[in-house]
């Protein structure tokens, strides 16, 4: 996206492309139709609760269709079942709150993402190892610290190498878990936030080509996006990032490099965030075949494409 005069244009190159969209929901519109488009980088999409975040992210990944309007997602119109199938070839989502798959671990987690996605055990393997997750694979999602628990999430949204990553508030549970300890700037809480967050953001930003995050305040995604947008009464609106990356500019090789050594980054703008509502109560537990991970004595392997075909579940893109 991009904004000329206040009014958001389709850039060269957009991964996403809406011309009129409108989405609607309860009688509301989310978000009133406009014509924008969504190019490579990292992208922040900020706004209150309730405000359609998580419905217009789950439109980009296919689960449901504009109310009107056109959308095509890397290339591909998804108005029509054909388009759909070869976007979310390409798509890597990953909604809130995920653990709802408490009685699988870790590693089955992964493992049962690339099978979803119809890639290899090798693939999984390698996204065990590629987000540090070796020693967290035989633990159930449930049991596992919110920042560990999410880089489970992130390696089963990638494991299939999408060209586009849509992460509904990773940071949710991160700051509902600070939320019991003082949160001033030398709580143990906001201390932990702080530390948590400085090792996953350059993990977000290498995560693939393009990536749209959420979160309810900008102050979560001010600093590190290359660009930031807010959504609030169906309407979008450009919001400075203050990100040095975004000025230098990064290319999509950057965007897929190693991840990032964990410390690497201390954003200031922690300590300026809001405190975050308790997390929702989960559903209940969600019954998924248990698989097992292999134990393969291989190099770390370039991750398997995904190949054409239907998935095991064709109604959604899954993780």
């Amino acid at each position: 996206m991009t904004n000329n005069g206040g009014k958001l244009v389709i850039a060269e190159h957009s991964v996403i492309v809406a011309r009129g969209m409108g989405v609607r929901r309860g009688g509301r519109w989310l978000l009133r139709p406009v014509t924008f488009g969504v190019p490579e980088g990292v992208v922040g999409l900020a706004g209150p609760p309730g405000a359609g975040k998580s419905t217009l992210l789950a439109t980009f990944a296919t689960l449901r269709r504009p109310n009107t309007g056109a959308l095509h997602i890397l290339g591909h119109d998804i108005t029509n079942a054909a388009g759909q199938r070869a976007a979310r070839a390409g798509i890597g989502y990953l909604p809130a709150r995920f653990s709802r798959a408490e009685g699988m671990t870790a590693g089955e987690f992964v493992a049962y993402a690339a099978y979803y996605k119809r890639t290899s055990a090798s693939a999984a393997q390698s996204m065990i190892r590629r987000f540090d997750l070796a020693e967290a694979a035989g633990t159930e999602l449930a049991l596992l610290p919110p920042d560990v628990r999410l880089r489970a999430g992130l390696a089963a949204a990638c494991v299939h190498e999408p060209g586009l990553v849509l992460l509904d508030d990773p940071f949710g549970e991160l700051c509902a878990a600070a939320d019991p300890w003082p949160t001033g700037a030398a709580g143990p809480g906001r201390h932990s936030l702080t530390a948590a967050m400085a090792e996953l953001i350059p993990v977000l930003r290498t995560l693939a080509p393009t990536v749209v995050v959420t979160a309810d305040a900008t102050e979560t995604l001010t600093g590190w996006c290359d660009r930031l947008f807010t959504l609030a009464r169906g309407r979008l609106a450009e919001q400075p990032t203050h990100s040095a990356a975004a000025r230098r500019g990064r290319s999509p090789a950057d965007r897929r490099g190693a991840v990032a050594p964990r410390g690497a980054l201390h954003p200031q703008t922690v300590d300026a965030m809001p405190r975050r509502r308790p997390a929702r109560r989960a559903l209940p537990q969600m019954s998924l075949p248990s698989l097992a991970l292999p134990h393969l004595p291989l190099p770390l392997p370039q991750l398997a494409k995904v190949r054409p075909g239907r998935s095991p579940a064709e109604s959604a893109t899954g993780v």
